[in-house]
């Protein structure tokens, strides 16, 4: 039976380790807080996604060292803007030859790098083991088991396939791919996207506009990904439009809630204190308008999203700033 590490105990993490356990593998996960362990072995992690009763073979730990040990799949789901510090503390642990898959959606701020490369930075693992698994993936719809799909994304095709016959559950469809540039810059985008449809949802605007900014989003994230050399393909496929549907659209998403409640008129502080979990696109918005600075990339809604974010501009202001921009046509 495969032995797999999942590092992280949140809302994605339990949800993954979930899906590893329905498709046959033995799952270890680390959960930094005792009481979050004890939950899990109990059968529900109830911190974090209550309504999903976890397979028997999922156990957990606080002991990172322990989760990593003799795993044949090291899964890596922590907040992004902690996996350097993480991985610091442990990233040694992970063993030689096994597939370090990141289910982070982030890109770090400081350095601009996405979780690919800081895994292969801080923690010396070869770009070749490293495997990014992207998609429209609500944890709560994969809690109910309903069925969804993912792609699975690595330099080498091998080590895709490898991962992806670890993570095929019946509800669970994986695709392999080799594009990992791609597949990052769409899952950190698509957040920064979703925060912008959710203030236009807060302020009480349809979805003709809600569509514009999805629609326009993925022209900017289309932008971005092929000044990082991505295939064009992967912003048409589930790491790029489906999730940015779902992302963008549904309740269930956290960047889309956070979103909603700044558009409503709650200051960043205060959706933060109701949220109380970590909303990626509000950590890596400034990282990744930075990136496109960097070569030359337009990217407006996310500019306007640093704006509220970074700079405590008002919601209402990216109605009238984007609408105001030059024309333009479409395709650019």
């Amino acid at each position: 039976m495969t032995r797999v590490a999942v590092m992280g105990s949140g809302n994605w993490g339990t949800a993954f380790a979930a899906i590893l356990a329905d498709a046959g593998s033995d799952v270890l996960m680390w959960a930094r807080r005792a009481e979050v362990a004890d939950a899990v072995n109990a059968g529900r992690n109830e911190a974090y996604l209550p309504e999903l009763a976890l397979p028997p073979a999922v156990r957990a730990t606080t002991d990172p060292v322990e989760a990593l040990e003799g795993s044949d799949v090291v899964v890596l789901v922590v907040p992004s803007q902690t996996l350097r510090a993480n991985l610091a503390g442990w990233g040694a642990a992970i063993p030689p030859g096994a597939p370090v898959v990141s289910l982070m959606k982030g890109v770090e701020l400081g350095t601009t790098m996405r979780m690919s490369e800081v895994v292969t930075e801080a923690a010396g693992v070869e770009p070749d083991r490293v495997v990014v698994v992207s998609g429209p993936n609500l944890a709560p719809e994969i809690a109910l088991r309903q069925p969804a799909g993912g792609v699975i994304a690595c330099r080498d095709m091998a080590t895709a396939e490898r991962v992806a016959q670890v993570c095929a559950a019946p509800y669970f469809r994986p695709y392999t791919d080799t594009d990992v540039v791609g597949a990052e810059v769409c899952g950190a985008t698509k957040n920064v996207v979703a925060l912008a449809s959710g203030m236009a949802e807060g302020m009480g605007f349809g979805d003709n506009t809600k569509a514009t900014i999805i629609t326009r989003g993925l022209a900017e994230t289309t932008r971005l990904g092929l000044a990082l050399g991505a295939h064009p393909q992967t912003f048409m496929g589930l790491a790029g439009v489906g999730d940015l549907i779902a992302t963008c659209m549904s309740p269930l998403s956290r960047n889309h809630s956070f979103g909603v409640r700044l558009g409503r008129g709650l200051t960043v502080e205060q959706a933060t204190a109701e949220m109380r979990q970590t909303t990626e696109g509000v950590k890596s918005c400034e990282s990744i308008l930075t990136l496109a600075g960097q070569h030359g990339v337009d990217m407006p809604i996310c500019e306007q999203v640093v704006a509220v974010i970074r700079d405590g501009h008002p919601a209402r202001d990216i109605g009238p700033r984007l609408m105001s921009r030059d024309l333009k046509a479409e395709k650019r």
